[in-house]
């Protein structure tokens, strides 16, 4: 019994020291949600500032997609998804602490970078996800949404043949001598081109002369759409107008037609104008094709008065009196109507008078019908000069309409408008020159 007491207490000597070893090796290391706990209690709230005052974020890679574009209004609304990194030594640990490589955290228990748009009117960040990754070495993986709005003017002097590129500036900060600066990869792609009217053809990273890093989104418009419903309609009402032209002008039918037709126009840009594009500095040569348009019309009907006018009188002015009527035309009319009435009752007058009261009465006769004649020649003169001069006016809007098809053709083949949309950068100094905020070694 003795010797079995002493073989037990002899056993319990012996692996004591492995007893307390593995009660230490509990108190060393941690698994992840305690090494999380651990960095969460540290409370890092602030940027991991280097002895310069410098913060270096790499941004790994940049997914961009254009939700809309407001050619109204000039502005891209986007949604951009970056994928960041930076180093933050107090969020390491040694291999002997714990043996995971990363562990997650909350995103809101440590400090995150805040990213800066230079030529954002609006911006919206969140985080991708609600939790960050953490490696030993103290490297910190995280992901930002950015919604955001620029201003961005394209030139829409050739609308709706149009393409153009807009800026999205993504920068850090700079204050005196502390700054926040980005390291962005050139790794960007693009996701959902086609978004309604405008097509996103690509994205690009540009760096200028002076080292400053923008995002340039590469744009361009589906024509279809709008020739449909601008161009196509004004160009049908013209070459109608032009068709006007076969109607005859004496009755006033063409001058009522020509009258719809001008309606039409007015009531086709009244209800177009909240669509239309506005332009900025550079309108749009749509506008004056309008115009060109509406004032053709109205100088058509205008003219087909003029001819109608011209058709049934010899002046255009309507304050000139009408010609008298002539008093052997009276009594001509008088003597039918004598005559028509002796018809219906039968009774005829018994001429009197000698051979000389009737030579002179035939000669009046003929008098009145060679006068009728000379009115009827007269009035075929009027209809045949008024039909020269509508011949005239059809050549002319003819020739015209040519001529403007071609000085429209040649003027949006040239780069008449530029605009500048890099005007948005803050050329300012934050520096303070009294105050030295380099680091060196005493």
């Amino acid at each position: 019994m003795i010797l079995q007491y002493l073989s037990f207490s002899l056993l319990l000597f012996c692996f004591s020291p492995l007893v307390l070893a593995n009660g230490n090796s509990t108190d060393t290391f941690c698994d992840r949600r305690c090494m999380a706990n651990v960095m969460v209690k540290k409370e890092l709230f602030s940027g991991p500032l280097n002895d310069n005052c410098t913060i270096l974020v790499n941004i790994t890679s940049i997914q961009y997609e254009t939700m809309s574009f407001n050619t109204k209004e000039m502005q891209m609304t986007s949604r951009i998804k970056v994928n960041l990194e930076w180093k933050d030594p107090d969020l390491g640990w040694m291999q002997e602490k714990a043996r995971y490589p990363t562990i997650i955290l909350p995103v809101d228990k440590i400090w995150t970078p805040r990213l800066v748009l230079d030529n954002a009117i609006d911006t919206t960040v969140e985080p991708y996800t609600h939790d960050v990754q953490v490696s030993r070495d103290g490297v910190v993986d995280h992901a930002l949404i950015l919604f955001t709005t620029v201003s961005c003017e394209i030139n829409l002097f050739t609308y709706p043949f149009v393409s153009g590129s807009c800026p999205v500036a993504i920068n850090g900060w700079t204050e005196k001598g502390c700054s926040l600066k980005l390291d962005i990869s050139d790794d960007v792609t693009l996701v959902g081109g086609d978004r309604g009217e405008w097509k996103t053809t690509g994205v690009k990273k540009i760096v200028d002369p002076s080292h400053r890093v923008y995002l340039e989104v590469f744009l361009s418009i589906n024509p279809f759409g709008a020739f449909v419903t601008l161009i196509l309609p004004s160009v049908l009402i013209m070459l109608t107008d032009l068709g006007s032209f076969s109607v005859p002008f004496e009755g006033g039918e063409r001058n009522t037609f020509k009258v719809t037709l001008v309606l039409s126009f007015t009531m086709f840009l009244l209800i177009l104008n909240d669509h239309l594009p506005n332009g900025g500095n550079c309108s749009p040569v749509l506008y004056y094709h309008f115009t060109f348009c509406l004032t053709c019309l109205v100088l058509s009907i205008l003219i087909s008065m003029v001819l109608t006018r011209l058709s049934v009188d010899d002046s255009i002015l309507i304050c000139r009196r009408s010609a008298k009527v002539h008093p052997s035309d009276q009594n001509t009319k008088t003597q039918s109507n004598n005559l028509d009435q002796e018809k219906d009752t039968g009774v005829t007058t018994p001429k009197t008078g000698d051979v000389a009261s009737e030579i002179a009465t035939l000669q009046e006769t003929v008098n009145i019908l060679g006068r009728i004649d000379e009115r009827a020649d007269h009035v075929e003169k009027k209809l045949a000069f008024a039909n020269r001069v509508d011949k005239f006016v059809f050549g002319f809007f003819i020739s015209i309409y040519i001529l403007y098809a071609i000085t429209v053709i040649a003027i949006t083949q040239t780069d008449i408008c530029k605009v500048n949309n890099l005007d948005f950068w803050d050329m300012s100094s934050n520096a303070d020159n009294s105050f030295d905020y380099s680091y060196t070694n005493a």
